[in-house]
């Protein structure tokens, strides 16, 4: 019996001798009674406020008495003057429960300042709809005890050099799976686009990726999927930052590679303007290449708002290219933009943007990406 029903039980008799309300009250209060996590964001991640450290979600519970589907019309609540804008089943507490995703407000009704799902919207409201572009994001965290240092490491000193640690197996290669399962499983549970997970190069350095997803899913579920993160290291006592560079020396950094696409990016063919055209083999790849230009033009716009201490991580070493220069290239780790061997090959797919930090707010990603490729 739940700890939930065991305490509606012995309610149910408390009841009838008190005369408060009837067994099949308590029975309709156990059955539908919902609780809503509304979540939200703070804006405030890598902040001098709050420091590397601190995470930017919050979230509130709110009851409901008569449960609303997943997907459905979930009241406003003016705890920050939020707007519900997803909804999925919350695989932490179960049941009829549901984690709620909203945006901030201000009391007249416009975004907030830290809302950067309002400007997302206005770019693809002026964006050619037929591009349907696609998000791969690759969310890259470290995992931290609670004397502050990273989960596994010794009390004293370094692990072994880098090396053996990157998509290990044993203990003495991997440190925190249970937390990245159970987080595998509750984004799984929750119908989030989650793709894989793996272990990083640094030890205590794990993956995972949201997509293929769409120009609001992805960022969406990148939210709640950060949230659940926090969430379960709670119960595991385990804190996870985003910090682009948590050990400072010869250790990879924390970085959030995305991976892009468009539909001209993903046909054999360019997009035709006119039936008159003829396709050209290697449509995708030309538009590919099309893109890249752009971005090298607006490098530095882009990593302006990539993430709070990225310059820490993106030096030209550990699998960066130094932050002042743009360069791209097939299967260059060390690249801005990557064009993936596979994707080089069939002259179409999608490139990988490797330069926004792990802190990076993904409606940003989402927003410059559309903005200057498709745009602009």
């Amino acid at each position: 019996v739940s700890g939930t029903r065991a305490f509606f039980a012995g309610e149910k008799v408390t009841a009838r001798r008190r005369g408060a309300f009837t067994s099949r009250e308590a029975l309709k209060i156990l059955n539908l009674a919902q609780k809503a996590e509304y979540i939200w964001y703070d804006g405030s991640e890598g902040s001098e406020a709050k420091g590397l450290l601190f995470n930017e979600m919050r979230s509130k519970t709110k009851v409901i008495p008569d449960s609303v589907p997943v997907g459905g019309d979930f009241p406003d609540w003016s705890f920050d003057g939020s707007r519900p804008v997803f909804s999925c089943p919350d695989p932490i507490r179960g049941e009829n429960h549901v984690l709620v995703l909203c945006e901030v407000l201000n009391p007249d009704g416009t975004p907030h300042a830290s809302n950067t799902r309002a400007p997302l919207k206005a770019v693809v409201d002026k964006m050619d709809p037929s591009e349907k572009p696609l998000f791969g994001f690759e969310q890259e965290y470290t995992m931290l005890g609670k004397d502050g240092k990273v989960y596994g490491w010794p009390e004293s000193g370094y692990p072994a050099p880098q090396g053996p640690f990157y998509c290990g197996v044993g203990m003495e290669s991997v440190y925190g799976r249970p937390l990245a399962e159970a987080h595998l499983d509750c984004c799984i549970r929750a119908g989030l686009t989650i793709s894989g997970i793996n272990a990083e190069v640094m030890p205590g350095q794990w993956e995972y990726q949201i997509g293929p997803a769409a120009e609001f899913e992805m960022p969406d579920h990148v939210m709640v999927s950060r949230w659940m993160l926090h969430r379960l290291g709670e119960d595991m006592g385990i804190s996870v930052t985003f910090e682009p560079k948590p050990v400072k020396g010869d250790w990879n950094g924390t970085g959030a590679h995305t991976n892009y696409s468009t539909a001209s990016t993903r046909s054999v063919c360019p997009l035709l303007l006119n039936t008159s055209q003829t396709c050209q083999p290697n449509g995708g790849m030309e538009a590919i290449e099309g893109m890249i230009e752009k971005l090298g033009k607006r490098h530095a716009v882009h990593i302006a708002e990539y993430g709070t201490g990225n310059e820490e991580r993106l030096t030209g070493k550990h699998e960066t290219c130094d932050m002042n220069t743009f360069r791209y290239g097939v299967a260059d780790r060390g690249s801005s933009i990557r064009i993936p061997r596979p994707v080089a090959i069939a002259g179409y797919g999608y490139l990988e943007d490797r330069r926004p930090a792990a802190n990076v707010d993904p409606y940003v990603v989402a927003r410059l990406l559309i903005e200057t490729t498709l745009v602009l």
